[in-house]
């Protein structure tokens, strides 16, 4: 028991004293009053290389955790649980809590009418987009950030951990160059003094001292180098992560891509089926002006253009297929649409009605009938019928 608390005191003493000389050798290098080893050209440029890096990782991994989930409440929960070893709940995103809004309003509005119709349209579709986006953020954090993360968290901790060791092993170095240089300046000054026998056992004391301090200097020379090969080892493969995470990286764009082709996707889809809504509220000294529906190539207006008042034109040959036909024609209602006065005719889609046309009438409506009630009707929302 005595042998191990003295070898235990022998240990403490003996590191304080290690200590203790890095301290002394890192402020005398400071001050100009010593020398200090210069590593390599290569070694320092691998330092600098993954010092860079793991600025750069940083800050990349957290602006992208800023662009996955904006809310920083919400990341704070995130990161707590993940130090717990904890899975988060599940959180309702906002494009889904948006889509809910929307469908609960167009259920109360009515799902008959055109509004609520199209905000249960829209609801769904941002609940579909709220679904892509909980997608992106699982690919990415799985593809992307972690990889980045764990550079972070292991590897560059590893490297700075042999670097630490790298910057001790050279202060032990100059240390003994520093004591070396001392012994053999008092060795220098003991052998000019020969009047007396006491200076001759200076002599041979400070004899020894240069012979240990050179022993002391090899051994500390040959630590230095070995710790030197083994953070080169280390910094050499920061190359290998470049790779690493160029290849995440293209995943990270992939699932971006396959987000928002989604969201193109998805908006497209709703885009036709909504089309362009009318608004019942005009000027009175403007014309009226039909709404225009986006549709496909075999529905009248399909090739709709948009003017600088934000509303489609109706191309001019779908315009004169209708207008120069004097009789009347059968006619499928595309989209719901509610009449804006009375001297125009409410629709509903899927709907068979009558259509004509009617001199001096405005080119982008017809008069619809549909069996005694009578009024005009935009001629995008229809399709003729053969």
């Amino acid at each position: 028991m005595m042998n191990i608390m003295d070898f235990n005191v022998k240990k403490l003493a003996a590191d304080a004293g290690t200590f203790l000389s890095r301290a002394v050798q890192f402020t005398e290098e400071k001050l100009g009053q010593a020398e200090k080893t210069e590593l390599d050209a290569h070694l320092e440029n691998l330092l600098s290389k993954a010092e860079c890096t793991k600025i750069w990782t940083e800050k990349i991994m957290k602006q992208t955790e800023v662009l996955l989930q904006p809310n920083p409440n919400a990341r704070i929960e995130e990161f707590v649980y993940e130090k717990l070893d904890r899975k988060a709940p599940s959180r309702i995103n906002n494009p889904e809590l948006l889509g809910q809004y929307m469908i609960d309003a167009g259920t109360e509005f009515g799902p008959g009418t055109a509004y609520g119709n199209a905000l249960i349209k829209c609801g769904e579709t941002q609940k579909r987009i709220g679904t892509a986006d909980r997608e992106l953020i699982q690919s990415s954090a799985l593809n992307f950030l972690t990889p980045l993360r764990n550079f972070i968290e292991g590897d560059y901790k590893t490297i700075a951990k042999e670097r630490k060791l790298l910057q001790n092993k050279r202060l032990d170095l100059d240390a003994a160059k520093t004591r070396l240089k001392k012994a053999k300046a008092a060795e220098t000054r003991a052998s000019q003094l020969n009047s007396a026998r006491l200076e001759g056992d200076n002599i041979m004391i400070w004899a020894e001292e240069v012979t240990k301090s050179e022993q002391e200097l090899r051994i500390t020379q040959s630590e230095f180098d070995r710790q030197a090969e083994i953070t080169r080892l280390l910094l050499e493969g920061i190359s290998s992560t470049h790779a690493h995470h160029l290849r995440c990286l293209n995943d990270f764009v992939e699932a971006q891509m396959t987000y928002y082709a989604q969201c193109y996707q998805y908006m497209l889809d709703l885009q036709k089926q909504l089309g362009s809504f009318p608004s019942n509220y005009s000027n009175n000294n403007q014309t009226s002006v039909a709404p225009i529906p986006s549709a496909s190539s075999n529905v009248i207006g399909s090739s709709a253009l948009t003017a600088t008042s934000g509303l489609a034109v109706t191309s001019p040959s779908n315009r004169i297929d209708l207008k120069e036909y004097s009789g009347s024609r059968k006619a499928r209602v595309l989209y719901d649409y509610d009449a804006a006065n009375s001297s125009e005719l409410s629709l509903l889609a899927d709907e068979v009605i009558t259509v004509f046309s009617v001199a001096g009438m405005d080119s982008d409506w017809l008069m619809g009938e549909r069996g005694n009630q009578k009024g005009r009707v935009p001629i995008t929302y229809l399709e003729l019928l053969n």
